[in-house]
C-alpha cells in the first residue's frame, strides 16, 4: 500500500527540502509570496483553558488553528505546498491543475490558495466528508471529486481516495500532487507552529497534545523542539482504528482526520515521546466538554487532545505546562459530533461531559 503514498517525480517538490529559506523567511512567505487573505495564515491564538480538566495539578492551554483563514491547521501546510511549487515553475497559474486528496481541511486550505492565485484544483474526498466541507470547497471553486467505494481490503476509503488520485494524475494535462502524506513542505510550515507556541509560553512546554493524520503537525513540531533544545515531551494522539503508530489492525472511524487507515510516509517512530489512542466516542465526549465548560466549539481531532489529556493526566508531574493542538472548529461537525441523533445512531447514547473525570475520558 506504501505505493500509493509515493512521490510522483517531477510532479512535486520534494527535490528541494534542502534550499528552503530559514525558519524567519517561513514566517514572512504569506506575506511575502501570497499576499491579502493568505497573509493572515498563522500566528494563531494561544488561550489558557480553566475548566476543562478539573483536578489537573498543570496548567492547559490550546493554541486555536481554526483562526487560519481557511478554518483549521491545514491552511499552514496548504500554503507551503504551493508556494515552493509556484516558486519552482512546478505550478504555473492558469495552466497547471492541483490534484490532492483530503478528508476535508487541506482541500479546504488548498482551493483557498489555488482560489487566490488563479490554480484549477481537483479535491478527491470521500463518502465521510461533511456536507459543510463540501459545500466550502465549492464555493472556492474547487471541483469536488467524491469517491463513494472503500478499498474492498481493508474496508477504508483513503486507498481508494489516493488511487483515484493517480488516475487524475495520468490522465489530467499539466497535473500537480501537493502529496500531504509524503511532501517535507508539509512538516516544515509547522515549525513556524511549534515557534509560534514556544514564543507564546516563553519557552516553557513541557507537554505538547497534538493529534495525528498526515503526521505533518507533529513531526514539525517535533524537529522545532529538537533543532532548538527544548525539553518538550510530545504526546501523539491517535484513533482507535488507525495504523499510523501501531501498523495493524485497521477498524472503522467515524471522525475525519483523525488517525489513517495507511501509515503516511512523513511518519517517524520517534518523533513523539508518548502515543495515546482515544476512540471516536471519547473525541465526543471531550468536544462537548469543551462548549460546555469553555465556550470552544472545537473539532473532532481537538476533542481527541483533550481526551488524550485525560489519560496521560496522572504522568503529569504537579505544575506542568502542557499545550494542545486544536486543529480545527467545530462548526463543520454540527451534523455529526454536535448531532445527538448522529451520536446516538453510531454510539448508542449521547455521552454526558459532566461525568467525565480527567482520567476517565
Amino acid at each position: 500500500m506504501t505505493d500509493l503514498l509515493a512521490d510522483v517525480r517531477g510532479r512535486t517538490a520534494l527535490d528541494r527540502v534542502s534550499s528552503l529559506p530559514g525558519l524567519a523567511a517561513v514566517g514572512r512567505e504569506a506575506g511575502d509570496a501570497f499576499g491579502g487573505v493568505l497573509a493572515t495564515v498563522g500566528n494563531t491564538p494561544l488561550i489558557e483553558l480553566n475548566r476543562v480538566a478539573p483536578g489537573l495539578d498543570a496548567r492547559v492551554f490550546a493554541k486555536l488553528e481554526q483562526f487560519n483563514p481557511g478554518g483549521s491547521v491545514k491552511d499552514r501546510s496548504a500554503l507551503s505546498m504551493l508556494r515552493d511549487a509556484i516558486a519552482s515553475g512546478d505550478l504555473v497559474p492558469g495552466r497547471s491543475v492541483v490534484v490532492e486528496s483530503s478528508s476535508g481541511n487541506l482541500g479546504v486550505g488548498l482551493a483557498q490558495v489555488c482560489g487566490y492565485v488563479g490554480l484549477r484544483f481537483v479535491c478527491v474526498v470521500d463518502g465521510k466528508t461533511n456536507r459543510q466541507t463540501l459545500a466550502i470547497l465549492r464555493a472556492y471553486g474547487a471541483e469536488v471529486e467524491v469517491v463513494t467505494e472503500p478499498d474492498p481490503r481493508t474496508g477504508e476509503y483513503l486507498p481508494s481516495r489516493l488511487a483515484r488520485v493517480r488516475e487524475l494524475l495520468a490522465t489530467v494535462p499539466h497535473a500537480f500532487w501537493p502529496n500531504q502524506y509524503a511532501n517535507p513542505l508539509n512538516p516544515r510550515a509547522h515549525e513556524r507552529t511549534m515557534h509560534e507556541i514556544a514564543n507564546a509560553m516563553n519557552g516553557r512546554v513541557d507537554y505538547l497534545f497534538c493529534a495525528v493524520g498526515s503526521f505533518g503537525t507533529l513531526r514539525g513540531c517535533a524537529r522545532y523542539i529538537a533543532d532548538n533544545g527544548m525539553n518538550t515531551r510530545i504526546v501523539g494522539v491517535d484513533a482507535i482504528g488507525s495504523v499510523i503508530f501501531d501498523g495493524q489492525h485497521v477498524q472503522p472511524r467515524h471522525i475525519p482526520g483523525h488517525g489513517a487507515s495507511v501509515r503516511p510516509e512523513l511518519y517517524e517512530a520517534d518523533a513523539a515521546h508518548h502515543v495515546i489512542h482515544v476512540s471516536d466516542l471519547d473525541c465526543v465526549a471531550a468536544c462537548r466538554r469543551l462548549a460546555a465548560t469553555e465556550a470552544v466549539l472545537a473539532g473532532g481531532s481537538s476533542g481527541a487532545t483533550v481526551a488524550a489529556l485525560a489519560r496521560f493526566a496522572d504522568r503529569v508531574p504537579p505544575g506542568s505546562h502542557c499545550v494542545l493542538i486544536f486543529p480545527d472548529a467545530g462548526d463543520r461537525y454540527l451534523d455529526t459530533i454536535y448531532s445527538d441523533s448522529w451520536v446516538t445512531e453510531r454510539f448508542g447514547a449521547v455521552p454526558g461531559w459532566e461525568e467525565q473525570e480527567p482520567d476517565r475520558c
